[in-house]
């Protein structure tokens, strides 16, 4: 599935992805943001695998779906769906350099309208509550917060979690 919109070009990723992907996390890394999410290792050849891996699971159907939201031929995000019980679970984390333009809502709801034509209708997303520009990504594309839970990824200097409230988002649309 390839997508434009009147900015982007939006198409599964490949491998050949894995530089972008690999300096998305390293410039999101020391942000502080960075600590509501999962670390990801940033070495060449770990970056090269798992994306190869996320390549593969595209090409083979829509248990995982990875898209690479490019700009003018550069890729400055990625959008993941990963399928849970009814659901796809969406993931998604663009380059620094191009946060609050609008490029992350764009492409979301390119491909969740797409999808929805396809017959996918139920959606989930975890963010940090504390992470506002992502909770009113996920509300104005209609995302309703439906949980909440204590979430952890880090530690602090002391040893001791970096513990934070952490959203359940979902979106259905069915009609």
């Amino acid at each position: 599935m390839q997508l434009s919109t009147d900015r982007l070009m939006i198409r599964p990723i490949t491998a050949e992805d894995w530089p972008a992907v690999r300096e998305i996390w390293a410039e999101l890394a020391p942000l502080p943001m960075a600590q509501y999410d999962k670390p990801h290792h940033t070495d060449p050849e770990t970056v090269r695998a798992r994306i190869a891996r996320w390549a593969a699971f595209s090409a083979a159907g829509t248990e995982h779906m990875f898209f690479a939201a490019c700009l003018e031929g550069i890729v400055i995000g990625y959008i993941a769906f990963n399928r849970r019980d009814n659901e796809h679970e969406v993931g998604y984390s663009f380059h620094p350099a191009f946060h609050g333009k609008g490029y992350a809502k764009e492409a979301l709801a390119a491909i969740l309208s797409r999808l929805g034509s396809m017959g996918f209708t139920r959606f989930s997303a975890g963010t940090a509550l504390n992470n506002t520009p992502s909770v009113k990504l996920l509300t104005s594309l209609g995302f309703r917060l439906s949980a909440t839970e204590k979430v952890s990824f880090y530690k602090d200097n002391a040893g001791q979690d970096i513990v934070f409230d952490g959203g359940l988002f979902e979106l259905d649309l069915a009609p």
